[in-house]
């Protein structure tokens, strides 16, 4: 161990060479082994020579370090005299020596003093009894020691001599018993006050005698007190000396005589005396009187030890003190209000009481009647220490405790108030630690006072009991229901305290035999504190208490959901600009209750109120952030379900998982080449549908984008320019308002409109003028959207299948089994003209279940199953996606759709779905009516913007016109088309048919028969019903026509007949539809059916002559299908 570490740092350096020691030595090396590690270690070779080096130095008269020396001796005897075992009896051989010389060297009160030989007696002891290696020669030393009786000059080395015997008799036991006459008689002779401690030794003696039940004689002693040898029970180690047992005559000879030695004992002495004296008595079957008679007068002592020396006498002698529990009682009582006694002691005599109590309760309730009436009179005083308030309260409730055992036992059965009597007593306690009412809460007497309370409350029971019927008596009791109410008020009171009362519901929540107090207790909260509360800004002192109530699943959430919503409406109505930062925060925290509803209710038990509170904040609340998470907790409620909704809401240090539970991620790329072979076929089992199917799937379009037409082709697929800069004029008159324009420019503009116009022109001019400002310019501003409405579903075995999910264990609902998808983001992309399509985003979608029928492929196949109504289980297995599309140029076309998504196992999943289809019927868009127009008289503007837009899309002067849209910069014209569809389709279907698809497009109704027959169905409303068609339908019909003059002369066959027999159809006229469909981004289908009892005809204008393509399938599908 001497030689260098490897360690770079600075090794320790050599011991010193082994030279005598010099007094700086010395001092140094006593340091280094005080100061430990390296300066320690580097001395470890050198331990044998230390020791010997030291005994020298005692050795020498003038050595004056020798005191120090012999405490570093005793400090560090373990390495030093342990470290060589084989020279250990050598050396304690040498150390006995050493202090044999110094006890025979006289004292001169410098060099050798009393003081040096006491020590070195004690160091020699406690280093032999560590060594344990017991030497003969030591005790003998000791024994010359104490066999000096009556010498009063070393009457305290004696002393401590007897002390040092003692000790190894303790770690020797029996070491003495050869010798207990002569110790017997050394006791007798002392009359130094050192004869405590012969006692003591002797007493030890004979402890030890009786315990290892030795059967020797303690008064015919036939061995020397010197030379001394070790018995042979120590000796042989067979803990028998001989087999005829206690010698009872001698050991209560002995016990006799030590009986009469109390008043010589210190009262330290007298606990130690007494801890053995007891089981010596108990073995000797000795009277407890006599210990009784002997020791009971000093429970009157003014010395605290006394006073216990009586206590701990009572439990092994209970009926020896028979009666007598009052007067402890009381002395222990008065010792608690002797104010001249240190705190302490006040306190150590309350603490006696409380355990004396519960020992004689443990024996008999009866006996503590008198007990409890001097406690329930022992009330604190308001100017005692805390400490010593608090353990008179636990005396007070302790004596409730008792009243009420009483009151079972029948003792006190004659008195009808206990109940009040408890009430009472509890009340009247805390008026001495009121203060902490408005004292802070983290304040003493804040702990004593609900300290107290909890004591009170908790009663009789145990926290080990789990019987609940005492819980339930409890529930049931008067002092329960008094706190109850006291703890109400004092949360209306004193807000500052609700985090004091909630630390008090966790306490008893923690413990499973009170969980159901603190149940009863917030159940009292929600019945009798959410009425009284007052609706402020401080309501949010009691939010600590109301997320309490939240967790518990056996309160109903309706009171404090409805508080809570009416608290919203109140932080809505005081906002203001002063208000900063407190609507979000405590909008925030009514949230975090709301969540922890979520975390412990079913969500079937909360949807109806919660819902609308969540609704209500998202649509009022002034603070962005709470809207938003209120929106996120209102989706996440209709979503999700269940078990998968706690775990989503759950905090990260709430989960409580280890990380070996959590599954298996892997860590490979997300999209893998197993993921992308997985993806291949993801449309087969992950299904993104429309709600509404369309009734015309048209897989074509017709675009014109490409055929290059000139120029202006693509201006007029938009439909949209630019307004153009006003060309400088060449003025050649001074009265000519002619303009004149260079020849190139005239050749590629189009033709200025022609401005000359009569009053019914100009009055469809203005119609048209405020209908087109109303209608944005998609190229500088967001356009008028499309909107499809689809649902997202995937099949559960499958995609557990495929993607390896396992179903969960141990879960009690259907829902809960059934595996789910995260994150998911939907992206749409076209190559019709639908400008760009924004993703959708599902926070959460739980997989169907599969479909267990005992019905064959085949009859399964024919089975007829509801398309756009599914049960309510379905749709809530159904994710809602709303695509939204901002259509260039009304066109059918397909949406391409792929989806992203995250499994429960971690893989991530990418691939393309079906595409979904187009019509249109999806270009469908009513009118946008200005906002200077009222309500009530929309139906007339639809009307006249109807007669507008069949003016212009005829041959009327308005076709040069240009008009502005909605910001400022494009123009548009029309360019109207007319066409004509005969439908061999009776009235009643076309009626149906018009109310279920079209009837938010129809603006007028003309007819009587047509007008009572639909007005009835109460289906189309707000529209102008004309009774009299004939004028008005005529003049829609042939007015701006470039037709022959008169009807529409349609020839659908050669032959003559069916003509006649079509101008007869058309004489049994029911009625005319007006409809006015726009379609984005600012084009317009106009139709107008003349319906009659077997046919209809509808005429058709358009200002996008494109959509007449499809115009004439949709018509088919509508009402011939």
């Amino acid at each position: 161990m001497t030689d260098k570490p490897p360690e770079p740092s600075p090794s320790p350096s050599p011991p010193p060479p082994l030279k005598p020691l010099s007094l700086q030595d010395w001092e140094s090396l006593i340091d280094d082994f005080q100061h430990g590690g390296a300066r320690r270690d580097r001395w470890t070779s050198a331990h044998p020579i230390l020791i010997d080096q030291a005994l020298s130095s005692l050795n020498k008269r003038d050595f004056p370090l020798k005191l120090q020396l012999i405490v570093f001796l005793e400090e560090f005897s373990d390495p030093l005299f342990t470290s060589d075992p084989d020279s250990l009896p050598k050396t304690l051989h040498r150390l006995i020596e050493t202090l044999r010389a110094l006890i025979q060297t006289p004292a001169d009160g410098v060099h050798v003093t009393f003081a040096l030989k006491e020590q070195m007696m004690l160091s020699v002891t406690a280093i032999v009894i560590a060594a344990d290696y017991m030497l003969d020669g030591l005790v003998e030393l000791l024994l010359t020691v104490i066999n000096r009786p009556n010498h009063g000059f070393d009457r305290q080395a004696r002393a401590l001599a007897c002390e040092c015997l003692r000790e190894l008799e303790k770690s020797y036991p029996c070491l003495l018993s050869d010798i207990g006459g002569h110790l017997w008689s050394l006791c007798q002779s002392e009359r130094t006050h050192a004869a405590q401690s012969y006692i003591l030794l002797f007493t030890t003696v004979v402890h030890n005698i009786v315990a290892k039940k030795l059967s020797v004689s303690i008064l015919n002693t036939t061995v020397p007190l010197v030379p001394f040898s070790a018995p042979q029970v120590l000796v042989n180690s067979s803990g028998k000396e001989s087999s005829g047992g206690l010698n009872y005559k001698e050991l209560r000879r002995a016990m006799s005589f030590l009986l009469e030695w109390p008043q010589v004992l210190t009262p330290c002495g007298m606990v130690e005396f007494l801890a053995l004296i007891m089981p010596v008595a108990m073995a000797l079957e000795l009277q407890a009187s006599m210990l009784k008679v002997q020791f009971f007068g000093m429970i009157y002592s003014s010395d605290p030890l006394l006073c216990h020396v009586v206590l701990t006498m009572y439990p092994p002698f209970l009926d020896a003190f028979d009666g007598q529990e009052g007067r402890i009682a009381s002395r222990l009582m008065l010792l608690s209000r002797e104010t001249q006694h240190h705190l302490v002691f006040r306190l150590l005599g309350l603490h006696w009481l409380l355990g004396f109590s519960e020992l004689v309760l443990r024996r008999e309730v009866r006996k503590l009647k008198a007990i409890v009436d001097m406690g329930l009179r022992f009330y604190p005083s308001v100017f005692d220490p805390l400490a010593l308030k608090a353990l008179k309260l636990d005396l007070l409730a302790f004596c409730s405790i008792c009243v009420d055992m009483l009151k079972l036992e029948g003792a006190s059965g004659e008195d009808t108030g206990n109940d009040k009597l408890v009430v009472k007593v509890f009340q009247d306690g805390l008026v001495s630690v009121s203060a902490f009412k408005w004292l802070p809460p983290s304040s003493m007497e804040t702990a004593v006072a609900f300290r107290t309370l909890h004591r009170f409350l908790i009663g009789a029971s145990s926290h080990s009991d789990n019987d609940p019927s005492t819980t339930r008596s409890l529930m049931d009791s008067t002092t329960f229901t008094s706190i109850q109410g006291m703890l109400v008020d004092l949360m209306l009171e004193c807000r500052r305290l609700v985090p004091v009362i909630v630390a008090l519901t966790d306490r008893l929540f923690g413990c499973p035999k009170h969980h159901w107090l603190g149940e009863r207790l917030l159940q009292s909260f929600d019945q009798h504190l959410l009425p009284k509360v007052k609706l402020d800004y401080t309501l949010v002192s009691c939010f600590p208490i109301f997320d309490k109530i939240a967790e518990s699943d056996t309160i109903p959430p309706r009171g404090l959901l409805e508080l809570l919503t009416k608290f919203m409406a109140f932080l809505v109505v005081k906002h203001g600009p002063y208000t900063g930062l407190r609507s979000w925060s405590q909008g925030s925290r009514v949230l975090g209750i709301c969540r922890t509803f979520l975390m412990h209710h079913h969500s079937s038990r909360l949807f109806l109120r919660l819902s609308r509170l969540f609704a209500f904040t998202c649509l009022y609340f002034p603070d962005l952030e709470v809207r938003d998470n209120a929106r996120i907790y209102l989706r996440l409620l209709i979503c999700v379900p269940g078990k998968k909704l706690r775990d989503m809401l759950n905090l990260g240090e709430e989960l409580g998982i280890s990380p070996s539970a959590l599954p298996s991620f892997n860590i490979q790329s997300p999209m893998s080449a197993d993921n992308i072979k997985k993806s291949r076929n993801i449309s087969s089992y992950i299904h993104l549908e429309r709600v509404i199917p369309l009734l015309v799937k048209q897989f074509w379009s017709l675009s014109l984008s490409s055929f290059g037409f000139g120029n202006n082709d693509s201006g007029y697929l938009e439909g949209i320019r630019d307004s153009e800069p006003i060309i400088e004029e060449t003025e050649t008159d001074s009265s000519s308002n002619i303009y004149i324009s260079p020849e190139a420019e005239r050749i590629d503009r189009p033709q200025e409109p022609l401005r000359v116009m009569d009053a019914k022109i100009s009055e469809i001019l203005v119609a048209l003028r405020m209908h087109f400002s109303c209608i944005p310019d998609f190229r500088h501003m967001p356009g008028l959207k499309v909107r499809i409405s689809c649902s997202l579903r995937f099949e559960s075995d499958t995609l557990s299948r495929i993607w390896g999910l396992d179903s969960p264990t141990g879960v009690l609902g259907e829902l809960d089994a059934l595996p789910a998808l995260y994150a998911t983001v939907l992206n749409f992309s076209s190559s019709a003209p639908y400008g760009s399509i924004a993703s959708y985003h599902i926070p959460f979608l739980l997989g169907e279940p599969s479909r267990k029928t005992d019905i064959s492929d085949q009859a399964a196949s024919l089975a007829i199953v509801p398309v756009e109504n599914g049960s309510g289980e379905e749709e809530s297995l159904r994710a809602p996606v709303m695509i939204e599309l901002e259509p260039r140029e009304p066109t059918p076309g397909l949406i391409d759709v792929s989806i992203e998504t995250n499994a429960e196992n971690g893989h991530i999943i990418r691939g393309r779905l079906h595409s979904i289809t187009i019509g249109i019927e999806d270009m469908f868009l009513k009118a946008v009516v200005p906002p200077g127009i009222p309500e009530e008289a929309s139906p007339g503007y639809y009307l006249d913007l109807f007669s507008a837009l069949w003016e212009a899309c005829g041959n009327s002067n308005t076709g040069r016109e240009t008009f502005p849209l909605k910001g400022g910069k494009g123009v548009a014209a029309i360019a109207g088309t007319r066409s004509v569809k005969l439908l061999e389709v009776p009235s009643s279907s076309v009626i149906q048919a018009t109310e279920r698809y079209l009837a938010p497009f129809v603006v007028s109704v003309l007819g009587e028969p047509l007008v009572s027959l639909v007005r009835d169905g109460g289906i189309i409303r707000d529209i102008i019903w004309k009774d009299e068609a004939s004028d008005y339908a005529l003049d829609i019909t042939s007015s701006g026509t470039d037709f022959d003059r008169g009807p529409l002369p349609l020839t659908y066959t050669d032959d003559v007949d069916e003509m006649d027999s079509l101008v007869n159809i058309r004489k049994k006229n029911v009625g005319c539809f007006l409809i006015l469909i726009f379609l984005p981004p600012r084009f317009h289908l106009l139709f107008q059916m003349e319906v009659c009892d077997v046919s209809t005809l509808v005429r058709i204008r358009t200002d996008h002559w494109p959509c007449l393509a499809y115009t004439d399938d949709y018509l088919e599908a509508l009402f011939l299908a």
